[in-house]
């Protein structure tokens, strides 16, 4: 018996675009039957915010960083070409014309081939960022977790 490859992302970038290379590169990798380990860190942790505001207790500067990072994947803007939000529509547009996915179906179809979501906590405490914000199911984790599933991986990558 062969043991399993292993495949892990560092997701640091909170571009939609970047995102949507992680979680395709993580999907396919899925399909593949590698098991994989998406760890999101600092920008990165706004691909797993939930899209409604959620009534949590946070200090003023907490609440500032809540304000200024986009409120889920969808709301994530471009790593070029962002034309005051304007970009961000017109990939959109393009991606449904093409049928491609977009970054929210990306995530579901990450959960549901069991690709581990990982929340860096180090960064949640950082940005004041609190489990109620964050999708559900995810798993909650430091950089030491991510290390122990990056030393036996086979592909392990930083975006």
């Amino acid at each position: 018996m062969t043991e399993k490859k292993k495949t892990t992302i560092v997701l640091f970038s909170g571009d939609y675009d970047k995102a949507m290379a992680a979680y395709i590169i993580a999907n396919g990798a899925a399909a593949y039957d590698h098991e994989v380990t998406i760890f999101h860190t600092f920008w990165g942790l706004n691909a797993l915010r939930k899209d409604e505001n959620m009534a949590v207790k946070k200090s003023f500067i907490e609440k500032m960083f809540g304000k200024m990072m986009p409120r889920g994947a969808d709301k994530m803007g471009l790593s070029k070409m962002q034309f005051a939000g304007f970009g961000p529509k017109m990939i959109k547009n393009v991606m449904k014309k093409h049928n491609a996915m977009s970054l929210p179906s990306l995530i579901e179809m990450a959960q549901e081939q069991d690709i581990k979501l990982v929340a860096c906590t180090m960064t949640m405490d950082l940005l004041g960022l609190q489990k109620e914000e964050l999708l559900n199911d995810i798993d909650y984790a430091g950089v030491a977790a991510y290390l122990g599933d990056a030393e036996d991986g086979n592909v392990n990558l930083f975006i």
